[in-house]
């Protein structure tokens, strides 16, 4: 089963990804030395060259361009990549992209984000590609990944550096509802292979905040699948988009998203969403 894409859906992510890209460009223009950390082993210019390499991935992925920088067996390297090594991929790529000079990178940048609007503009947001460990992505969910890149790092490199940085609600909640649960739906390949101790139990979390759609995701035997929101789910999560996906991928913690109240658990049994977590991972 394919997640259907709303027109407004499909409007927002193509106009968040055109957006997004555009404050993310400005924001690394605008600080003084490239050179300046901004995560762990990366620098400013590091993390731009990382999100343009994306960009990059996803228009060849997509078919609309060739990938511009030589990188031998990168269909193959694609394909064999998990949520748990997705970071050797990364490291890989970025051994082969070397341009760190930020004019030249952001260029690089814009121009791919205007690739893949092209491409997509005359195309269905249902329609599928191989993506990482051969999961087949929606188009929508394609989109929706490159606008979570955008927010993500680029409020890596605001708090690194000391800028502002929105991460919009409605922007954020689009990763949620295109990428995450059009994936739960749809043929997840090889991607979550190696979840520590699969479990064999069903668990069911219902999840909802007043920018997605609501939809109970459920692990069982190491994999994820969507169901309607209803009754019989063993916790219900309500969040905000930013925070969920800010906590998904290791930028802030558990406990920091539910101190905070972004984040509340609550149902019948709150303390299996830890367990559930590790299976419906992310990258971090």
């Amino acid at each position: 089963m394919v997640a259907s894409v709303t027109g407004e859906q499909w409007d927002a992510v193509r106009e968040s990804v055109r957006t997004t890209a555009g404050r993310f460009c400005e924001l690394v223009a605008s600080v003084p030395d490239p050179a300046a950390t901004a995560s762990a082993g990366w620098t400013v210019a590091d993390v731009a060259a990382h999100v343009t390499t994306v960009a990059c991935l996803e228009t060849m992925l997509l078919g609309a361009a060739e990938l511009p920088f030589p990188m031998p067996g990168v269909a193959e390297a694609i394909a064999a990549t998990t949520v748990d090594t997705v970071h050797g991929l990364n490291d890989q790529v970025m051994g082969h992209f070397r341009e760190r000079d930020v004019t030249r990178v952001l260029g690089m940048l814009r121009h791919h984000v205007g690739l893949m609007l092209a491409a997509s503009q005359d195309r269905a947001p249902g329609e599928t590609f191989s993506w990482l460990g051969e999961a087949r992505l929606t188009l929508a969910g394609m989109l929706a990944h490159m606008v979570n890149e955008l927010l993500i790092h680029g409020n890596d490199i605001a708090r690194a550096v000391k800028a502002p940085w929105v991460m919009p609600a409605q922007d954020a909640a689009l990763f949620f509802d295109l990428f995450t649960v059009g994936l739960a739906k749809g043929d997840k390949g090889r991607l979550l292979d190696g979840s520590k101790r699969p479990l064999q139990r069903r668990i069911a979390v219902e999840f909802r905040s007043g920018y997605t759609t609501p939809v109970t995701l459920v692990v069982r035997d190491g994999q994820v699948t969507a169901e309607p929101a209803g009754p019989g789910a063993d916790a219900r999560v309500r969040f905000d988009p930013a925070a969920l996906n800010m906590m998904m991928f290791g930028r802030i913690s558990s406990a920091q998203a539910v101190l905070t109240r972004k984040i509340i658990i609550g149902g019948s049994r709150p303390w299996l969403v830890p367990a559930f977590l590790r299976t419906a991972r992310f990258p971090s």
